[in-house]
């Protein structure tokens, strides 16, 4: 796996040289931030993305630049999901199945971050409803589309730092709810579903991982104040070992190019289900801290194996191989 890849390589100089003309690749929020950008630059590389988003007249407006820059054969083509919404996720997923397109990657990159507490339309935390349960049903019943070879690239974050998965009170009905710990449970399950998903399916030559895009300035973060977001960085530097950089923001090619590495770079065996971060395998840490590394309860494969029992009793769906 190349090491010629970091914190500041953009999408576009990951895949500098590589041809995506016959891949075919489902990315999950393109009607902004990281996912228009995702999207952009495998077009660009040849790929026939399937754009899925909530508001399509957004996601279509956003992604002009996307259809502009397609070449060699690229193309984008959008889906309408709403990923809060287990009607809508499965209604996508018949339609896919429907079709019966093989699937070369699916890049979950749609999410919420830190939002007052709200349930989704079947009753779920928001965060972990659409972060994680959605792209649950959504990846499982496509499952069977993911051909040889494909991948399935979860983003995740550092976030998932914050707080593991309460397998017991999902919902938060018994403990007191704050943004971030939702997020952080949310984050981490999006980890552990990689890692339960690669278990089950890497015998087919099927892999999973889930990374951390950086620190980026999005759409993502819209319920976070100014001071919010302030009190946030300066708690992340706070955590650093003496004399470390600051934390520095990245752009959003920037933020998108582990995405894409992931999908279409990195070496499959090195990175299924495992948790990456600036274009390369994360480092297990367990010291405190926010800025790098991946949490060991994130990769517990016992602990991703339980959360994906309780996620089908939670949807009432089970997913068999």
């Amino acid at each position: 796996m190349s090491d010629a890849f970091g914190a500041t390589s953009t999408s576009d100089e990951v895949l500098r040289g590589i041809d995506l003309s016959q891949k075919r690749i489902l990315v999950t929020g393109v009607s902004a931030g990281l996912g228009v950008e995702t999207a952009r630059a495998l077009a660009a590389h040849g790929a026939q993305v399937i754009g899925a988003a909530r508001d399509l007249s957004k996601a279509q407006a956003a992604t002009e630049q996307v259809r502009a820059q397609a070449s060699r054969g690229g193309s984008l083509r959008l889906v309408q999901l709403d990923l809060a919404s287990l009607a809508s996720v499965r209604g996508c997923a018949d339609s896919l199945l429907a079709e019966g397109n093989p699937i070369d990657v699916i890049i979950a990159n749609a999410g919420v971050m830190a939002c007052p507490k709200s349930t989704t339309v079947d009753g779920f935390e928001t965060q972990f409803g659409t972060n994680h349960l959605g792209h649950f049903v959504l990846v499982n019943r496509i499952a069977s589309l993911l051909r040889p070879g494909a991948r399935l690239v979860n983003l995740s974050s550092a976030g998932h730092r914050f707080a593991d998965v309460d397998l017991d009170d999902p919902n938060f009905e018994h403990s007191p709810y704050t943004e971030f710990t939702a997020y952080g449970r949310s984050k981490t399950a999006n980890v552990l579903f990689a890692v339960e998903f690669d278990r089950r399916h890497k015998d087919r030559g099927v892999r999973a991982t889930a990374l951390h895009p950086g620190v980026i300035q999005t759409e993502l973060s819209r319920y976070m104040t100014p001071e919010v977001m302030q009190r946030l960085m300066a708690q992340i530097n706070a955590s650093q070992p003496p004399g470390a950089a600051p934390l520095s923001w990245k752009s959003i090619p920037q933020g998108a190019a582990t995405s894409v590495w992931s999908a279409c770079v990195a070496d499959a065996e090195s990175i299924g289900g495992r948790y990456c971060e600036d274009c390369q395998v994360a480092e297990v840490v367990t010291v405190p801290g926010l800025r790098r590394g991946v949490r060991p309860y994130a990769l517990d494969p016992q602990r991703a194996r339980a959360l994906w029992q309780k996620s089908e009793q939670w949807v009432g769906e089970r997913f068999v191989l």
